[in-house]
């Protein structure tokens, strides 16, 4: 499935996409269009939000510019300019399940969405948001509004508890992270034969698509057949994931389709709501609550620093008193850090922006990276500068952008309640009604998955 399209109308071959990708995807002649080679493409997008070509309504008028929206299947109330690179819009069917009374939609957003989206509104870049998002969502229309950070919980249950189970008995390490779907392609496309290192937990957006078509679609007493599920994502390679053919565990396609933060700016345009005057309205329970854990997710460093705080628990049976993991937060390409938990040392790596892949992967495969962890993002700055995300016409505005998600994100984790994932009421309440304990039978059959490469992997 083709995610990223260079719209070779508008290219003017000025290769600042090529700079950008991580992958070497993008090909062609200076001055000349460009082609993203979807072989090698880990549909982040990055060269989405880099592209500076654009045809818009003012300079091109409106004969083209609406010939190139109904392309790429904008909404009508979308006036704003086209780029070359652009990523595939699945708003009109969100806006068709939305309008179909027979379907139950049911919506989630990501950790990064909500230190963003205001912008697309004209708030200040890094206005953290999650409660206006939940009362958008609502008055979209949406039945259920949940939140991936609920899920981003539930997967630091499982991951921390895979994390032991490999340290303790032996097997592959280092265990890397599964959660960053441009990433997971990326191994598998150029080194099918390190895909037995990653964890095979489902990123947070999978796991809560398999939950809310079984689980959910229990407690909230509708059949999962007519579950529409909506994932709202800072990220173009989660439309890319949901589509996967190993995603199906709940008996159906576990999230049916992915919004970028962008789409869901359109949306909430389209619907005529005016953001920025919403009352704040709180997250549906069981599956809309999140600790701190949950919401770093967002940011380079975020799911180490999550597992670190659960981990601890998990393996010396005590609350871990100081929370905030300093040695995991920067955002220079690759660190490592050591940690002590009781007896143990335990040895994390955490990588940021794919482009500095190649020599960590070559350690691993020399086995000289002395770490049993490795968290891996491929956006610059992981999530909060993911391809979806809203796309900042001044490259000046960059850094202060990323650097005020950022800061948004570590400023919610502090202020909720809660800041560890296995402290969360509706993630004890799931696995005493439903899953009973982390990477159990009924884990391993709904949240976990393989990967291309993984001979004899852990197929269900």
């Amino acid at each position: 499935m083709t995610v990223i399209t260079i719209d070779k109308d508008i290219c003017t071959g000025c290769k600042e996409c090529s700079k950008v990708c991580p992958a070497f995807a993008i090909e062609g002649d200076l001055h000349k269009p460009q082609e993203v080679v979807e072989a090698r493409c880990t549909n982040c997008g990055q060269c989405v939000q880099k592209c500076k070509s654009y045809i818009s309504l003012v300079d091109h008028g409106a004969e083209v510019y609406a010939k190139k929206r109904a392309e790429r299947g904008l909404p009508e109330t979308v006036t704003e300019p086209l780029f070359a690179a652009y990523n595939i819009s699945n708003i009109q069917e969100v806006i068709a399940a939305l309008k179909d009374p027979s379907k139950y939609t049911i919506v989630q957003a990501a950790p990064a969405v909500r230190v963003a989206l205001a912008e697309d509104f004209g708030m200040p870049l890094g206005s953290l948001t999650p409660w206006k998002m939940a009362a958008a969502f609502r008055e979209i229309g949406f039945k259920r509004v949940y939140d991936t950070n609920w899920s981003a919980d539930l997967t630091i249950m499982e991951e921390g508890t895979e994390l032991v189970q490999r340290v303790t008995k032996g097997g592959v390490l280092p265990m890397f992270t599964s959660c960053c779907p441009g990433w997971v392609k990326y191994l598998e496309d150029t080194h099918p034969n390190l895909t037995k290192h990653l964890s095979t937990c489902k990123s947070p957006q999978q796991m809560a698509g398999a939950v809310f078509k079984t689980y959910s679609a229990k407690i909230s007493k509708v059949d999962p057949k007519t579950i529409y599920s909506v994932s709202v994502m800072p990220c173009t390679a989660k439309k890319f994931e949901c589509n996967r053919p190993e995603m199906k565990d709940s008996g159906f396609q576990d999230v049916d389709v992915v919004l970028t933060t962008r789409e869901l700016s359109y949306l909430i345009k389209y619907f005529g709501i005016d953001f920025a005057a919403l009352k704040d309205e709180e997250f549906d329970l069981p599956l809309g609550e999140y600790t701190g854990a949950g919401t770093i997710f967002g940011v380079t460093g975020g799911v180490m620093e999550a597992a670190i705080r659960t981990g601890y628990t998990l393996i010396t049976g005590k609350e871990l008193e100081d929370v905030d993991i300093m040695s995991v937060r920067s955002t220079e390409g690759f660190r490592k850090a050591a940690i002590q938990v009781g007896d143990l040392t335990l040895k994390v790596g955490v990588l940021t922006n794919l482009k500095n892949i190649e020599p960590v992967l070559e350690q691993v495969e020399a086995g000289t990276l002395d770490v049993h962890f490795l968290e891996v993002m491929t956006c610059p700055e992981g999530c909060v500068s993911g391809g979806g995300q809203p796309k900042l016409l001044s490259d000046t505005d960059i850094p202060e952008a990323y650097g005020n998600r950022r800061k948004a994100t570590f400023v919610h984790d502090k202020e909720l309640p809660k800041r560890k994932s296995h402290l969360n009421e509706g993630i004890k309440k799931i696995y005493s009604e439903f899953l009973k304990e982390p990477c159990g039978e009924k884990s391993h059959h709904l949240l976990h998955t393989t990967y291309k490469g993984c001979e004899g992997g852990h197929h269900h």
